[in-house]
């Protein structure tokens, strides 16, 4: 059973304390990088993306053109970094494009 917190507690703090009571960050996290792709890539990239799939500290991309695939495999560490940053948090640690 979770804890109770005092009557002064913030909706930030009690959200806070739901989401890791019910397991709910991996999931969160899942949806929090698919959008953090959407909005970084660009619709040209996004055009030719099929899925993205976070599993523990990978991401997966599965892309519909191999030449697009080549050209993204080259600037992998940026693209985590970027990534990284607009989560504002260290999620993904390797990317995998196929």
């Amino acid at each position: 059973m979770a804890k109770r917190l005092n009557n002064e507690s913030s909706i930030g703090d009690v959200l806070k304390e739901f989401i890791q009571s019910n397991k709910l960050q991996p999931g969160i996290d899942q949806i929090s990088v698919k959008e953090a792709w959407v909005s970084l890539m660009g619709n040209g990239v996004n055009s030719y993306t099929k899925n993205v799939t976070l599993k523990g500290e990978t991401l997966y991309v599965e892309l519909s053109s191999s030449v697009l695939r080549e050209e993204l495999s080259h600037g992998k560490s940026k693209i985590i970094t970027m990534i990284n940053e607009e989560l504002k948090r260290e999620i993904v640690k390797s990317i995998v494009l196929r």
